[in-house]
């Protein structure tokens, strides 16, 4: 049995080309993806031609690529693609109602949103962690480094709405206000600025910006989906970093706070102890392990689903407070794997409680270690997708 992983460079991708091979697989890599030189023809064809020569089970890809599933329609070969991003606007693209399309969504909400345009094919399956690598990585390594720490970007470098020239003084104080209303409210998702999505707002947000993501291949018009998760979720995740960073910093005691990002830092408190970025694979597992409390900010397009650091954190043996998403009761409960905080004076608290009780602390952290280990491994995804293909 083999299949044909078509990479571009994600960092999720070496995970999954192990998980395929633990389970005796035999994967085929088109490595095109990295090769911005190559013209679109030029990939299709090579694929084409090494699925043609392989005849593979399927074709996997990390997100959702529509010209990979244009060209599997056609040969007659199984397109499989795992989300590890949201939003991907590309799974809106009308070439995800072809019936060879197995397409895995990690966020419920976001396979909600699209499920109907192909009920058989679209499915969803949560993210995981890479819990053999992360283990050898580690290995018996037990001390503390750090109280308390995000990894992460700070999105000021993501954040389009920011760097947009022209827009309407009052389209950005109905923004800034709904922000407002955010942050005393749900610590997930974007339903305040969801209420001012609105034809005036996407009109603007097209004038000034010169790559709004079209809808004019996609299945309906994704104008407002594409303003809310584009532009304002961004712009959202930038503030409550910032909010929320600086909130610990100078409301927990002793917070020793550490925070490790490549982004521009000038807003960030005098009393975050500031780090360059980690490398993921090789320097992020151990500051998750080393760190008394770890922080998780989810990206507000996330509206339900578990961000891959939720699933990292857990599976180095990490302690976790997070923001409460709709879909951790799935997996997971409160006090027991992990702790979530509803509001932000709710993570004040915690964060100050958690930082200085360690018993409690390392048994959670265990709990939550023992069932990633358990039943939420990138493995342990990939064995549900063939269960899905070959039934």
């Amino acid at each position: 049995m083999n299949i044909i992983f078509y990479r571009y460079k994600s960092i999720c991708e070496p995970d999954y080309i192990d998980a395929f091979k633990a389970l005796g697989v035999e994967v085929l890599e088109d490595s095109d993806g990295m090769d911005q030189s190559l013209a679109l023809e030029e990939k299709i064809n090579h694929l084409g031609n090494m699925i043609f020569d392989s005849r593979p089970l399927f074709v996997f890809s990390i997100n959702y690529l529509p010209f990979i599933a244009i060209l599997c329609e056609k040969l007659h070969v199984f397109y499989v693609a795992m989300t590890v991003d949201c939003p991907v606007f590309e799974i809106y693209n009308a070439s995800i109602r072809s019936k060879f399309n197995r397409i895995f969504l990690f966020d419920k909400d976001q396979f909600r949103s699209i499920s109907d345009e192909n009920p058989e094919c679209i499915f969803h399956l949560p993210l995981g962690a890479a819990n053999a690598r992360l283990s050898e990585t580690l290995g018996d390594t037990n001390s503390y480094k750090y109280n308390i720490s995000f990894v992460g970007s700070l999105y000021s470098e993501k954040d389009p709405l920011s760097n947009l020239k022209n827009l309407p003084d009052k389209i950005t104080a109905r923004v800034n206000s709904a922000i407002e209303h955010q942050f005393e409210g749900e610590v997930y998702g974007l339903k305040e600025l969801s209420k001012i999505v609105d034809k005036e707002l996407v009109s603007s947000l097209k004038e000034c910006s010169n790559d709004f993501y079209p809808s004019d291949m996609s299945v309906r018009d994704i104008s407002e989906y594409v303003a809310l998760n584009d532009y304002l979720g961004p712009h959202m995740a930038h503030k409550e970093r910032l909010k929320v960073l600086n909130l610990i910093a100078t409301s927990v005691p002793n917070c020793n706070l550490h925070l490790f990002t490549q982004s521009k830092t000038s807003e960030i408190s005098d009393k975050v102890i500031i780090h360059g970025g980690v490398n993921s694979l090789t320097e992020m597992p151990f500051v998750f392990r080393q760190s008394k409390i770890n922080l998780n900010i989810t990206m507000r397009p996330i509206s339900s689903g578990l961000s891959q650091r939720i699933w990292d954190v857990l599976g180095c043996k990490g302690f976790l407070l997070t923001n409460y998403q709709p879909e951790i009761d799935m997996f997971f409960k409160d006090g027991e794997h992990l702790v979530t905080y509803k509001s932000y004076a709710e993570l004040v608290d915690k964060a100050t409680y958690y930082l200085n009780h360690e018993d409690e602390r390392r048994r959670i952290a265990d709990n939550g270690f023992n069932i990633v280990n358990e039943n939420g491994s990138v493995l342990n995804r990939v064995i549900e997708i063939l269960r899905i293909i070959t039934k």
